[in-house]
C-alpha cells in the first residue's frame, strides 16, 4: 500500500472524510442491502412493482410494494450473467429490424439484467434499474428507446398517444455525470447499426466543447450543467426541447441525485414535469383550472413568459426538493411581465414523458439518499433489481494483503506483476487497474511504478479532457496498467480488465462497489487485490464475516456500534495531513 494510514470513510454512501487512523476496507460484499422500505406516496394506495432477477421458487417480496419476478435463471449452477437460452431479443418484444442490429453488434443474447429491463421499460411506466457493475444496464435501456423512437410507438404506457401540440421529432434525452460517460453511452448507441452499416438512429453528446448539434438527433447524451447552459439561454430551444423529449434517462442516478449534481437534476426533473402538465391540460377538452390559468399558445411571448415563471418556481424548489410541489403562476394584473405569488395546483395529469433511472449502486437509507428520493418522486415506477446488487459477485476474486509502511511497495509491485504475468487477454495486453484516492497519491503510485520499469497510463481530474479520453483509448487498445482516482471507477467500461488493485482505501462503500466492478464484467472473471493495514483489521474481519453468514454490510457494521462510535470519535479530533507527507516519505525512501 502506497498511502501509509491514508483517508477514508467507514459509512456507505458518506463521503466526509474521517481521519487518518480510521480508514477502512470494504470487501466480500456477498449478500443485496434489505432496504427500500415503504415510504410515503402521493396516493393511498401505494404499488411499486419490484423485479427481481430469481428463479420462481425463490421470489423475494419487499413491505413497500408488490413483487414480480422476472424468472430468467435456471437456479443453482446456472450462468450468472446470461438469461437462458429460450429468452432472446425478440421473446423480448424487440423488433426484428433492432434485434439484427444487436446481433451484427456482437450482442447474441441479452443479460439477465436486460431480460428484466427491456419488457419492463416497454410498458411506458418509469423504471429505477438497480444492478451491479457490468451486468449490461446500458444496452438495458438504449435497446428499447431505439426500438421505440425506431417504431414510432412514442406514447407512453400511462397516457394516450400525443396528437396534437407536440413536436414530429420525438428524443431520448441521457443524462451522464461526466463527459466520459456521456461520450461511451453515443458510441454504444451509435453501434447498433442496419444491415447497411448506418446508425440505427443518430447519438449526439452535449457537453464539454460540443455545442448544440445543427442536425436534429434522435438521442441527446449530456450532463445537467451542459444542458442548462444550452437550453437557458435560449427559450424558443428549451420549449422545443422539451416537448419533444418523450425518454429522459438518468444514469448514474445515484451520483446524478446527490451531491453537487442534485439541485440541477431536480430541477431538470421539475422542468420536464411542467412541460407534461402544460401539454396535459392544453389538451382537456373542459378545463379544470380557472381560465386565467390556461396557457396561451397562441402568444409567444406569453409562452416565454410562462417559462420564465417556471424557472424562477423550480429555483425556489431547489432547496426544498422533496416537497415535490407543482406550481403555477397566480393570475396577472399588470401585463404579462409582473409576476405574483404561487399556489399549489393538483398533481393529477397526463403523462407524455417515461423517466428511467440506472445505478449501480442505490442506497436508500435515509431521506436524502437517492433511493428515497426516487420512491418519494416516482412512486408508482417499476424497480428491477440484479442478483448482486451491493453484493460479492460470485465470478469475482477477492485478495486481502496486510501491509506496513515497510511492505507496502513491495506489495504493490508483486500485485502489478501478478497480473501482467497471467494469461493474456483478447483484444490487447493484459489490462490492471490500480485505484488510490488522490491525485497525489496517483502520481506517486506512478512514479514507483515507473523506477521499478513498469510503464503506466494516468488518469485523474488534473489530466484534460482529451488526455483522458487518449488514456482511456490506448489503455483499451493496447493494455498495461492504469492507475487512477475514482473518476475512472464510475461507468466507464474498459473490455477484459482481468485485475484491480486498491493501493488506497475506498473512502466509501459505494467507491468500494464501483471500484470492483471494473472486472468481472459482462460474464468474465477477475481478481481484487485490496491492501489494508492493521488499524482495518477489525472491519476486514467483520465484513468477512458478514459474508459468510449471510448478512449485509449495513447489518455488519450496525452491529459494532461501539467500533463505530470510536472511529467517529477519533475523527473528530484527528488531521489528514499526514496522508500527503507519507506519499513524498514512501516515494524518497523508495
Amino acid at each position: 500500500m502506497i498511502l501509509y494510514r491514508p483517508v477514508a470513510v467507514l459509512q456507505f454512501c458518506n463521503l466526509s472524510p474521517l481521519s487518518s487512523s480510521s480508514s477502512k476496507f470494504l470487501s466480500h460484499l456477498r449478500y443485496s442491502y434489505s432496504f427500500l422500505s415503504h415510504s410515503a406516496s402521493y396516493s393511498s394506495s401505494l404499488r411499486i412493482p419490484w423485479f427481481w432477477l430469481k428463479t420462481p421458487g425463490h421470489i423475494q417480496c419487499r413491505a413497500f410494494g408488490t413483487t414480480v419476478t422476472a424468472a430468467f435463471n435456471d437456479g443453482v449452477g446456472s450462468d450468472t450473467f446470461y438469461a437462458v437460452d429460450s429468452v432472446s431479443w425478440s421473446s423480448l418484444g424487440v423488433s426484428d429490424k433492432v434485434s439484427r442490429a444487436l446481433f451484427n453488434a456482437g450482442f447474441g443474447q441479452p443479460s439477465l439484467v436486460q431480460a428484466a429491463t427491456i419488457p419492463s421499460i416497454f410498458t411506458g411506466k418509469d423504471v429505477v434499474v438497480a444492478a451491479e457493475t457490468g451486468s449490461g444496464k446500458t444496452h438495458s435501456y438504449l435497446v428499447p428507446l431505439i426500438d421505440r423512437l425506431c417504431s414510432g410507438q412514442v406514447d407512453s404506457g400511462n397516457t394516450e398517444t400525443e396528437q396534437v401540440e407536440s413536436p414530429s421529432h420525438k428524443l431520448s434525452l441521457v443524462l451522464c455525470p461526466n463527459v466520459t460517460l456521456c461520450e461511451q453511452v453515443v458510441r454504444m448507441a451509435n453501434g447498433l447499426c442496419d444491415d447497411n452499416g448506418q446508425p440505427l438512429l443518430v447519438a449526439a453528446a452535449v457537453c464539454g466543447r460540443q455545442g448544440w448539434p445543427v442536425n436534429k438527433p434522435d438521442i441527446v447524451v449530456t450532463t445537467p450543467a451542459a444542458l442548462l447552459n444550452n437550453i437557458d439561454p435560449h427559450k424558443r430551444r428549451q420549449m422545443a426541447f422539451l416537448r419533444g423529449v418523450k425518454y429522459v434517462v438518468f444514469d448514474e442516478a445515484d451520483m446524478l441525485l446527490c451531491g453537487g449534481f442534485q439541485n440541477k437534476v431536480i430541477r431538470l426533473i421539475h422542468m420536464l414535469r411542467y412541460d407534461e402538465k402544460k401539454l396535459s391540460w392544453s389538451k382537456e377538452s373542459t378545463p379544470k383550472l380557472p381560465m386565467h390559468l390556461v396557457f396561451d399558445k397562441s402568444s409567444e411571448q406569453n409562452a416565454e413568459d410562462d417559462e420564465d415563471s417556471k424557472t424562477e418556481i423550480i429555483s425556489d424548489e431547489e432547496e426544498s426538493f422533496e416537497d415535490d410541489v407543482d406550481d403555477l403562476p397566480e393570475e396577472v394584473d399588470a401585463g404579462p411581465a409582473k409576476k405574483t405569488g404561487w399556489r399549489r395546483v393538483r398533481k393529477e395529469y397526463e403523462r407524455s414523458k417515461q423517466f428511467i433511472f440506472i445505478a449501480a449502486t442505490l442506497p436508500v437509507n435515509g431521506k436524502k439518499t437517492a433511493g428515497a428520493v426516487l420512491k418519494k418522486m416516482f412512486p408508482d415506477a417499476n424497480w428491477v433489481s440484479g442478483n448482486y446488487l451491493h453484493r460479492h459477485n460470485p465470478r469475482l476474486k477477492q485478495k486481502w494483503v496486510e501491509v506496513s509502511v515497510d511492505t507496502q511497495v513491495d506489495e504493490l509491485l508483486r500485485a502489478v506483476n501478478e497480473g501482467s504475468n497471467s494469461k493474456s487477454v483478447e483484444g490487447g495486453g493484459q489490462r490492471t487497474i490500480v485505484f488510490a484516492n488522490t491525485v497525489e497519491a496517483v502520481e506517486a503510485v506512478a512514479k514507483i511504478l515507473g523506477r521499478a520499469g513498469i510503464e503506466c497510463y494516468r488518469y485523474h481530474k488534473d489530466c484534460s479532457l482529451e488526455e483522458r479520453s487518449k488514456t482511456l483509448d490506448d489503455f483499451q487498445e493496447n493494455g498495461g496498467v492504469l492507475v487512477c482516482t475514482d473518476a475512472a471507477a464510475r461507468g466507464v467500461d474498459i473490455s477484459n480488465i482481468s485485475h484491480v488493485i486498491q493501493a488506497d482505501f475506498a473512502s466509501s462503500a459505494v467507491d468500494f462497489l464501483h471500484r470492483v466492478g471494473r472486472t468481472a464484467r459482462a460474464g468474465q472473471y477477475g481478481l481484487v487485490t485490496s491492501f489494508y493495514t492493521e488499524s482495518n483489521r477489525d472491519l476486514v474481519a467483520a465484513v468477512q464475516s458478514a459474508g459468510e453468514l449471510g448478512q449485509s454490510v449495513e447489518t455488519a457494521f450496525s452491529r459494532k456500534r461501539s467500533f463505530r462510535n470510536k472511529i467517529k470519535k477519533r475523527a473528530a479530533s484527528a488531521k489528514i495531513t499526514e496522508t500527503t507527507s507519507s506519499i513524498g516519505e514512501t516515494v524518497l525512501s523508495y
